[in-house]
């Protein structure tokens, strides 16, 4: 952060400094002079060079980087060049320009190239929650938007507090109408805000708490696993839309513009040992911007999706982090369904029932990756005889197919690339059904799992042994009901075994790799031989101990050693 801060402070500088002495000299004036006009049509060629020179220069690495000079500085130049010119013609055809239109754009400059920003770590503070997962962090920080705070210093570390009278405040929180959430890893169009924040002020969205433009992939990818993975991103990104119609819109994550009060409406207030603890967003799952969802249309509070794609976000390159990511995503949705039910109930009773359209959206979205997964596996292991097999239940598929492939098409792809899915997801099947027995065992036991951040690194994530054997056992298994069915005459069953055999060998090859998956296979062989060494209890709180705890509590471990058995 204080890179970019340097990086703009001399454009802004030169900018801030225009726009005064423009503004000085336009006093009381209803159109500008020439001249001034001149001046703030080279401030803006200054402007387009500045933004050229840093896409120029930028160290292109992968496609992310390219489309970050593409659409994001280049983007910005265009637009500006565009002004520009605008400018330069009203000189050359000798035409008035308005006064207050110059400092409009002498302002605009101004605001793009002026920034101020810090940043915020909550486990520096031992008053904030001490959780590991995403939602926490946007918890900690906006409650305490608002606040003027104040360090001190406690034998429990630094914990953060309300300045009292006659007290000058370390920081202070500005409160806001609305909040901006943004991963790391996703980039917004230059207009995000301001055609989102315009969106929430028209009349009518008074109850819009957020909208968001569900994020869409970065093209270019360099490999298959990247390039499919982004397929079903981008068309994720259609459905969003259908969701907004039938008002059962979910709230994505990646990216977002939050009306405040609605997270005040849902916020509830609880004690983590000796905190006080607020939580705008539960962490019961690792996917909890779809439990604020739900959450926020029990306060009769609405989600909408902006029909244009302004969000951009990083598909992961290979098989491992894209495993780390689906995993994540597969978890959550059977616990939340629960209360979504529930809620169904309490708005009936209210008066406010829910329509079928938004119940049937909302309960496909939590529990298709479920009830799919083993749908999958079942019409994988079952040995259907021609009875079963019915021309009939082949063709029940074929509207969904065609209207997936339609929308390929939309998107940029190919129809073939349906066949390219379909292989994909099989190999994510163990992936899904993973995340979908993690969500049962977590309804069973109450328990939180920590958020797993998908692995950005330059050469590949190695993936656990199981995740890659399984394509080797359904290949293996598609092969063995072939060869039985065609002895059997049993036609129906054998093409779709062989189907399903070639389908997810290609699949395996080109998605994972024949060599990388006999690696990790071996690598998750050998790890499960060893047994890691655990810290005996003593010496972990040895190593806990600080000069803090020297000076209030004396010797811990004389402390835990004098405990009874």
């Amino acid at each position: 952060m204080p890179k970019v801060l340097a990086e703009l402070a001399a454009p802004a500088e030169r900018f801030t400094k225009a726009r005064d002495e423009t503004a000085a000299a336009l006093v009381d004036q209803m159109a500008a002079r020439r001249s001034v006009v001149a001046r703030c049509a080279e401030d803006y060629r200054a402007a387009v060079q500045w933004l050229e020179h840093k896409a120029d220069t930028w160290l292109i690495e992968d496609h992310t980087d390219d489309f970050f000079c593409d659409q994001v500085l280049r983007g910005l130049a265009r637009d500006l060049r565009l002004t520009e010119q605008a400018l330069n013609e009203s000189i050359t055809l000798q035409q008035h320009v308005d006064a207050n239109r110059i400092l409009q754009l002498y302002e605009r400059l101004v605001r793009i190239f002026t920034a101020k920003g810090w940043s915020f770590e909550r486990k520096l503070y031992a008053s904030t929650s001490r959780e590991g997962n995403k939602a926490m962090n946007l918890n900690s920080f906006i409650g305490l938007m608002g606040h003027s705070l104040k360090r001190v210093e406690t034998s429990d570390g630094v914990i953060l507090r309300d300045v009292r009278k006659d007290e000058s405040p370390d920081f202070v929180m500005r409160d806001s109408e609305y909040v901006l959430t943004l991963d790391a890893d996703s980039m917004l169009l230059r207009d995000y805000c301001l055609r989102l924040v315009y969106q929430m002020e028209q009349p009518g969205n008074e109850r819009v708490a957020v909208i968001q433009t569900p994020y869409s992939s970065y093209r270019g990818a360099p490999t298959r696993i990247e390039r499919i993975a982004a397929a079903t991103t981008d068309i994720q990104h259609m459905l969003h839309q259908g969701m907004t119609y039938y008002d059962a819109t979910f709230w994505v994550g990646a990216n977002a513009v939050i009306r405040k009060a609605a997270l005040d409406d849902i916020c509830v207030v609880s004690t983590e040992g000796t905190r006080t603890v607020k939580t705008y967003i539960q962490d019961r799952t690792v996917i909890e911007d779809t439990e604020s969802s739900i959450d926020l249309g029990y306060f009769g509070w609405h989600l909408v999706n902006y029909p244009e794609r302004l969000s951009y976000s990083a598909t992961p390159p290979d098989f491992g982090s894209l495993v780390v990511q689906r995993r994540r995503w597969a978890n959550g949705g059977l616990l939340i369904i629960g209360k979504f039910f529930r809620i169904v109930h309490a708005r009936h009773q209210q008066g406010n029932d829910v329509k079928l359209g938004e119940w049937a959206l909302r309960v496909n979205y939590m529990a298709s990756i479920a009830w799919s997964s083993f749908g999958l596996m079942f019409l994988l292991a079952y040995p259907f005889d021609q009875r079963l097999l019915s021309p009939w239940v082949v063709l029940a598929s074929l509207p969904y197919f065609a209207t997936m492939s339609s929308d390929l098409k939309r998107n940029g792809y190919k129809r073939s690339d349906i066949f390219r899915i379909y292989g994909f997801n099989i190999v994510l099947l163990t992936v899904n059904l993973s995340g979908t027995l993690k969500s049962i065992q977590q309804g069973m036991t109450n328990t939180k799992i920590p958020f797993a951040r998908t692995p950005k690194v330059n050469n590949r994530t190695a993936s656990p042994a199981l995740y890659v054997t399984m394509p080797w056992v359904i290949i293996i298994y598609s092969c063995m009901v072939f060869y039985a069915d065609t002895f059997s005459h049993n036609w129906g069953n054998a093409v779709f075994a062989g189907f399903n055999a070639i389908v997810t060998f290609w699949a395996l090859t080109a998605y994972i790799g024949i060599w990388h998956s006999v690696q990790d296979m071996v690598v998750g062989l050998i790890r499960w031989f060893f047994v890691p060494i655990k810290e005996p209890q003593q010496e972990a709180v040895r190593k806990k101990s600080s000069w803090r705890d020297a000076l209030y509590f004396g010797d811990r471990q004389m402390i835990y050693e004098s405990r009874p058995l």
